[in-house]
């Protein structure tokens, strides 16, 4: 089946052939980066984006190839004031391959890419089930002589380090030779986001080029303060045998081939360029540079890779399945695809966490931020191994978190807002609005509620695993200091009779502080107090249920005495959460903000997501405002099953019925603008069990975000990795009130009418492959044969159990 992408919010081009394929048709340099995005391939060790291989950086393109983990840090002069930002590094470029004809009677053709004005024809396919993107180019020059090239790349998904491209020749009508250039540059810097440019950008140095056998060459550097070692061998081919043998040319900062190859009518000339990527962050190697001249020297010829790369890919698929028909389950297909491409199960073995933008591009640095909220929830249910990876990766930056708390005056763990390297905080204190064009204080680094993110991926990840070992170990940990920096943050309050948490910035982002508050940050921030009460319910739960010899050797390590879970306990059940005129506030004072002239805006600006931009360069502040960029109060309602937030808010003693829960959705459903892409996700997630009818203009807004680009640009720096997830939990769990709790799966379906029907695939603990099925008013649960226990199963106010090799089909009660 064909069909254009016709979401409201358009397409951009992309269209989807056959429901594994995503292609675009024609060339337009506008969206080209947009596209490369898009069409980016990796492995979760590598990602290089969708970039031609003919053509260099520049304003419609940027070849960038990224390695998980790989970061650098460089000094800046900003606003006349040195400042550190680490980044995510784009490494050396594996991509060039370029070409010119040389027909028998004339003389050589110029350097071809889809920029030159002999392109005739040109498309492009990325290949979902099998991890492949294919161009096709039609030249014809002057004279009436054309040529087609057909390329196929692979980043490999079975072998990490190794890439490869296909590219094959075909004239028509006339005779002569092609001339192929084929190569790494290390000539490259973190060029790829407008805002960061006045920044340092040169993060490689030491660069060494060379060549091994006739047709390999490598190239090597290292970063400037990491001092990681990076090297790439490539080594390329004439297929068929034919034309004289590669000639390798050698500068400082690059290393190339060139071939030239017979092109008869009748065949076709093919080049196979394969590479290799090793950094001396990767285990068990003596050298990254004898490494990848090793393993490329070792690598098969294309047909082989791709065959490997194939059947890698539908083991892959087979693991994380979702069926979901019709558009809305190509783009999620899509959002899958780049999710497994940025956290396969290479990244088990890693030391990397979770990119807000994926292996992408450069935006917000390749830091992460608080996105794997949205992403370990999905990957628990089918790739266990890889959340507890990612959860790995902040154990082993507890150490830092509990010394921020420390500077800070606390104890416990005050895990940084935006993470890389070594965990320290890496937020920017300066931001740049670009519509204004100046720099501005960045108070982001007080979102304090990163920990409890942490935290509850901590103990969901050990609810669907039941990975007990981690969970009593390196997750209570994690989860103790977590909790142990909450109570230290809570003051109390005789007036109220109640403990507060002050200056603090919620997932809102837009209120850094009071209107003329001389110093930044809010007061009783609800998300951020009632996930705070959670992290020390789970803690307290925890304590009573550990083993006696875990409780007693954490005790030690952390050096916990009784005292401090008693006042966990007091804590827990008299946070403050402020309500202004029947609706729960996002932090104390927002409702004597003033309104906004919504209207009045939109009409003025149109788009007004970002809306702080727009009021600052007016000289204003969205402080003075009930206005928010995305989902916060809201944010309660996609962590939390209606029954658990319900819980919370009683043993807190505060009131949370449906009617007071209903106006608060509504309230801040008129006064958000939609500043994010989770916005949109958390939104519909809400609204699919309080205000149906409107869910699904949400859950389109969230599919479309960034195949259509809804945020205007941003989509081109990197993809929003949490808002892919999101999506896929959005069907998962969000549609299927799904919650793995008390060693079973708890159901509470609420299917949209536009996602009526839809299947998923999941691993529960120890039981591979469940499948469950929406159908209409139906749902289905299939447990596959195995000499496991029986799977305990809750639909609303019905229990079962399922032993495997069985199913059962339930008709779903009416609201």
């Amino acid at each position: 089946m064909t069909s254009a992408w016709t979401w409201p919010y358009g397409g951009r081009g992309g269209r989807m052939p056959h429901p594994w394929a995503w292609s675009y048709e024609g060339y337009d340099p506008e969206t080209e980066r947009l596209r490369e995005t898009l069409c980016a391939l990796g492995n979760g060790y590598f990602a290089t984006r969708g970039a031609a291989s003919e053509v260099p950086a520049g304003p419609a393109h940027y070849p960038g190839t990224y390695a998980a983990g790989c970061y650098n840090r460089l000094t800046s002069l900003v606003a006349g004031r040195p400042v550190e930002n680490e980044d995510m590094v784009n490494l050396p470029n594996w991509l060039p391959l370029r070409y010119r004809i040389c027909p028998a009677d004339a003389a050589p053709g110029p350097w071809l890419s889809p920029d030159h004005p002999q392109l005739a024809e040109h498309r492009q396919t990325l290949d979902l089930r099998h991890g492949t993107l294919t161009r096709c180019s039609v030249y014809e020059d002057e004279a009436g002589r054309r040529l087609t090239v057909e390329q196929c790349r692979l980043v490999h998904m079975g072998e990490p380090h190794l890439a490869a491209l296909r590219t094959c020749f075909r004239s028509h009508g006339w005779a002569g030779t092609v001339e192929v250039e084929s190569g790494i540059d290390g000539a490259v810097r973190n060029a790829g986001v407008a805002r960061y440019r006045e920044l340092a950008d040169q993060h490689l140095t030491g660069w060494e080029t060379g060549s091994e056998r006739p047709d390999t060459v490598w190239l090597s550097c290292r970063t400037l303060d990491s001092d990681i070692r990076i090297a790439l061998a490539a080594r390329t081919r004439a297929s068929s045998g034919r034309g004289g043998a590669p000639m390798p040319q050698l500068t400082a900062l690059g290393a190339f081939h060139t071939l030239v190859l017979p092109l008869p009518p009748a065949s076709p000339a093919v080049v196979e360029k394969t590479v290799a990527l090793f950094t001396s962050r990767d285990p068990a190697i003596e050298s990254p540079r004898h490494a990848a001249v090793d393993c490329v020297a070792l690598a098969p010829h294309f047909r082989q890779l791709r065959a490997s790369h194939h059947r890698a890919w539908e083991n892959l698929w087979r693991q994380a399945k979702l069926e979901v028909p019709g558009e809305a389950g190509g783009i999620l297909r899509l959002h899958l695809f780049h999710l497994l491409q940025t956290l396969s199960p290479h990244t088990a073995e890693l030391d990397a966490g979770v990119p807000a933008r994926g292996l992408h591009g450069e935006a917000y640095r390749g830091h992460v931020f608080w996105d794997e909220l949205f992403v370990l929830p999905f990957l628990n249910l089918h790739l266990p191994q890889v959340s507890r990876a990612l959860l790995d990766y902040r154990y082993r930056r507890l150490p830092a978190a509990c010394h921020a708390a420390r500077e800070a005056g606390r104890t416990g763990a005050m895990y940084p807002w935006q993470s890389a390297g070594d965990g320290r905080e890496e937020t920017q204190q300066l931001h740049l609005n670009p519509r204004s064009g100046r720099w501005l204080p960045d108070y982001s680094r007080l979102q304090h509620h990163v920990g409890s993110a942490i935290a509850y991926n901590v103990w969901q990840y050990g609810q669907a695993s039941g990975d007990t070992e981690f969970l009593h170990t390196r997750g209570a940990e994690m989860l103790l200091q977590i909790a142990r920096f909450w109570a230290a943050c809570a003051v109390w309050d005789a007036s109220l009779g109640r403990y507060r948490i002050r200056g603090v910035v919620g997932p809102d982002e837009y209120h850094d502080g009071y209107p003329d508050a001389a110093a930044p940050g809010v007061d009783d921030n609800a998300y951020t107090n009632v996930t705070a009460a959670w992290v020390l319910m789970r803690a307290l739960d925890l304590c009573r249920t550990l083993p006696e010899a875990h409780h007693r050797q954490l005790c030690e390590r952390l050096q916990l005495g009784p005292e401090e879970p008693e006042r966990w306990e007091d804590i827990a059940h008299r946070l403050h959460v402020p309500y202004h005129r029947g609706v729960i506030s996002q932090f104390a004072g927002y409702g004597d903000l003033d309104e906004l002239d919504w209207h009045g805006y939109r009409q003025r600006y149109g788009d007004i997501r970002r809306l702080d931009r727009i009021l600052e360069a007016e000289g204003d502040t969205v402080n003075r405002y009930q206005a928010s960029k995305q989902a916060d109060v809201l944010m309660l309602g996609y962590l939390f099953s209606p029954s658990e937030l319900a819980s919370v808010f009683r043993r807190l003693g505060h009131p949370l019925d449906d009617d007071i829960w209903h106006a608060t959705v509504d309230y801040y459903l008129h006064r958000t603008s939609h500043g994010s892409t989770l916005s949109a996700l958390v939104h519909a997630w809400v609204l699919a069990r309080v205000q149906r009818p409107d869910a699904w203009t949400f859950c389109e807004e969230a599919l479309a975000g960034d195949v259509a680009d809804v945020q205007g640009g941003t989509t081109a720096e990197g993809i929003h990795l949490g808002a892919m997830a999101g999506t896929l939990d959005f069907v998962q769990r969000g549609m299927t009130g799904l919650e793995t709790r008390d060693q079973a799966l708890w159901l509470d379906p609420a299917p949209l009418p536009e996602l009526s029907k839809f299947g998923v695939r999941i691993r529960f603990r120890r039981h591979w492959d469940i499948d469950l099925r929406i159908r209409a008013e139906q749902v289905r649960i299939a447990v596959p044969a195995s000499e496991n226990a029986a799977v305990r199963v809750r639909l609303r106010d019905r229990a079962f159990s399922l032993a495997p090799g069985t199913s059962r089909r339930l008709d779903l009660p009416g609201d």
